[in-house]
């Protein structure tokens, strides 16, 4: 039975709001609560990773979060049905796709752990790198005094996803692919395009480079035929929105490329995505107020994830009490979540405005 057509519409209407739980980021506690509150709030989409351990875990919250927000339709008016479930691919080496590591054992006593300080994941400690934490933003890379901090990366094996799709109820796939890997690109899509027809949306997430709209050009007559939505991500800095204020300028200035193009399917923004987004968007001209082209949406992934991790983590440290059987850590949680995706959905519903 297919899900309600609500993404399809927000994208239509520039409402979209994406939760990127992380590509390379795999701690279940963390991906079940960002997925049980965005949904609750009104997220259209949860891209997770491409595992299968992941993806049943983001299955059930999002099974969680419809049932609350069944018995509780006046404290979440958001609701309007299960986001689409996304899973995100590569088709060669990308920042997203990779794991820091190092070995404890050969730091100084006296170090004073700047890599620890510096990750947004907490995903570093005595023992080293937390594998299932990190997700692969390489800010510990180059801060380490002694340069004993590497990157081990990976590549998303294309026939493990094409059995997701076919049995596990992936609504959603992302590519994330570079100008230039064109046949890295055909590869994975071949493997794909058979059971593409699952999909509901297809989305192709990329970095701005001089020749990329003739590549994505190119990406638009390797997929056709196409049986589902098309959706650019314009991937502007990634994984840096919890840094600053000034973030988010790569990635609108590379959809204003895309929108001027005239390319078929949705733009939406993603890569230094934080609370500024919509007053730059706004300001620009570039959400949906009676002009067009406009953004059809906005992903947030460091900094949704930011907002909610001091609530989170007390929660983890409580456990087996889930999130949402503690009114004041739950309560807070989606308090954090709907300031930000209101100022996307108010719009669209004012009875939502804060």
């Amino acid at each position: 039975m297919k899900q309600s057509l609500f993404p399809a519409q927000s994208l239509t209407a520039g409402h979209w709001f994406k939760l990127i739980c992380g590509a390379s980021f795999q701690h279940l506690p963390a991906i079940r609560d960002l997925t049980l509150v965005y949904s609750l709030v009104g997220a259209d989409c949860i891209d997770v990773a491409a595992d299968p351990a992941v993806v049943t875990m983001a299955q059930e919250s999002l099974t969680q979060a419809e049932a609350i927000a069944r018995q509780n339709p006046a404290k979440f008016p958001q609701w309007q049905g299960k986001p689409w479930l996304m899973i995100s691919l590569n088709d060669a080496e990308d920042p997203h796709f990779r794991k820091a590591f190092f070995n404890p054992n050969h730091c100084p006593a006296d170090c004073l752990r700047p890599c620890e300080t510096v990750c947004p994941a907490l995903a570093i400690d005595h023992t080293g790198v937390i594998g299932d934490r990190c997700y692969g933003c390489g800010r510990c890379l180059p801060i380490c005094p002694l340069g004993l901090i590497e990157a081990k990366n990976y590549i998303s094996s294309p026939h493990i996803a094409a059995e997701m799709i076919t049995t596990m109820a992936i609504d959603a796939v992302e590519i994330h692919t570079q100008a230039g890997h064109f046949a890295d690109f055909q590869r994975l899509w071949q493997t794909l395009k058979p059971v593409h027809h699952h999909l509901k949306l297809l989305a192709i997430s990329c970095q701005d480079h001089p020749d990329v709209l003739s590549y994505l050009e190119q990406l638009l007559i390797e997929i056709q035929p196409l049986d589902c939505l098309l959706l650019w991500q314009t991937d502007g800095r990634p994984m840096s929105g919890d840094i600053g204020k000034g973030t988010i300028h790569a990635s609108i200035q590379f959809a204003q490329k895309v929108l001027q193009s005239g390319l078929p399917g949705y733009v939406q923004l993603a890569g230094g995505t934080n609370n500024h987004t919509f007053d730059k968007l706004r300001h620009l001209g570039l959400l949906n107020e009676g002009r067009s082209p406009f953004i059809a949406g906005v992903a947030f992934g460091g900094y949704a994830r930011k907002i909610l991790q001091p609530i989170l983590e007390k929660a983890v440290e409580m456990q087996p009490q889930p999130l949402e059987s503690d009114p004041e850590r739950f309560d807070q949680a989606i308090a954090h979540a709907t300031q930000l995706i209101n100022p996307l959905k108010s719009s669209l519903n004012p009875s939502l405005s804060l």
